[in-house]
């Protein structure tokens, strides 16, 4: 099924706590993640938690961080750019609702398979990182999703949000 939705920006970070790095492409490994970044490389924040969860990709709609961004405004806090957001990949043109309701779902990003798994409910993380407040009242139903790789192969600014 067709989709306006597409890649806006993609983020990696080396290390929990890294800055996100803006890249144009990334490697994304099944089962595993993102070639470079900190929970591929078993450096996250959360990559020893117990139980295990599984954080291959997280990805944000733009609608999304405008949403939360305009929450903040109203209450004249600090806003968050896509990057202090810690999710890996951006998507344009999608609300968050329809971002939600891929959970359970096998999509296809670029030429790749992903799996939505869970919500990715806001925490404390981002907020603290950055020294802004009320990172999780501004990003409840819109934080995103975390996702399973299912396929090997990279993944391009522009790429295609498709619903199979």
């Amino acid at each position: 099924m067709k989709s306006n939705a597409l890649i806006r920006s993609m983020f990696i970070a080396p290390t929990a706590g890294a800055p996100m790095r803006s890249i144009e492409e990334i490697e994304l490994i099944a089962h595993l993640g993102i070639s470079g970044d900190r929970y591929a490389n078993g450096l996250g924040a959360f990559s020893n938690t117990t139980p295990a969860k599984m954080r291959d990709v997280t990805l944000i709609t733009q609608a999304g961080i405008t949403q939360a961004n305009d929450f903040l405004s109203e209450r004249h806090h600090p806003q968050f750019t896509a990057a202090e957001t810690r999710r890996n990949i951006l998507i344009d043109g999608m609300t968050p609702l329809g971002l939600n309701q891929l959970v359970g779902i096998t999509f296809q990003l670029g030429g790749l398979k992903l799996l939505g798994v869970e919500l990715c409910e806001p925490c404390q993380r981002p907020a603290l990182l950055t020294k802004k407040m009320n990172f999780m009242e501004a990003f409840a139903n819109c934080g995103g999703i975390r996702a399973s790789v299912l396929d090997s192969g990279k993944l391009f600014l522009g790429d295609r949000l498709t619903l199979l």
